[in-house]
């Protein structure tokens, strides 16, 4: 199986990762404090979005955001990664998401600009479809990471919007190759699924 974009940014950046990982470990910071931190992170970016100040969201966003990869990182420090660890990393990963999204939302209202409410709306249903995706196909026995706009992907493609106070154009972005990511992975799972029923 070839590797995926985050596949390879997790390759590039063991070192740092592991490092991290086990410097907070030695301070007695746990992986779930890690990961809450994260989403502490978001909320604040999105207040700030919401209320206009998009590049002071989006260096929030971009100082907290790699602290997803980083719990992962502490987890295997302690010793203890867990199956409850990994469920409550992937929750929180969908809040922080689509809490940045509401902040989006509350800014377009504010500028009485519909169309922004929309693509945000629109986005933010991708975001969640991909995700939706892989973890039903996991439910029935298949691993799907492969896609256009994974996680790391609308994670960075945010960042960037709201550093350059484009935030459309990132949601353009995000929407339109999120939701056929969501497709592609639909295609993927009735192909194989087609393939497993062929071998029976």
């Amino acid at each position: 199986m070839s590797m995926t974009f985050t596949d390879r940014l997790r390759q590039l950046f063991q070192h740092f990762l592991e490092n991290a990982g086990q410097t907070l470990f030695r301070y007695g910071v746990s992986a779930n404090l890690v990961t809450l931190l994260g989403l502490l992170g978001s909320v604040i970016a999105a207040i700030l979005a919401a209320h206009g100040y998009l590049l002071a969201g989006g260096i929030v966003l971009a100082c907290t955001g790699p602290l997803d990869a980083i719990d992962g990182a502490v987890a295997r420090a302690q010793g203890k990664i867990t199956r409850f660890g990994a469920f409550f990393d992937s929750i929180t990963d969908r809040y922080s998401e689509l809490i940045l999204f509401l902040g989006l939302i509350i800014f377009f209202l504010d500028e009485r600009d519909g169309g922004g409410v929309i693509l945000s709306f629109v986005a933010a249903a991708g975001s969640v479809l991909v995700s939706y995706t892989r973890a039903r196909a996991e439910g029935i026995g298949l691993e799907i990471k492969s896609g256009l706009m994974t996680r790391v992907e609308r994670f960075l493609v945010l960042v960037v919007g709201l550093l350059f106070q484009i935030p459309k154009i990132s949601l353009w972005i995000i929407a339109i190759l999120a939701n056929l990511t969501a497709i592609q992975r639909i295609w993927i799972v009735w192909q194989q699924t087609k393939l497993m029923e062929k071998e029976k």
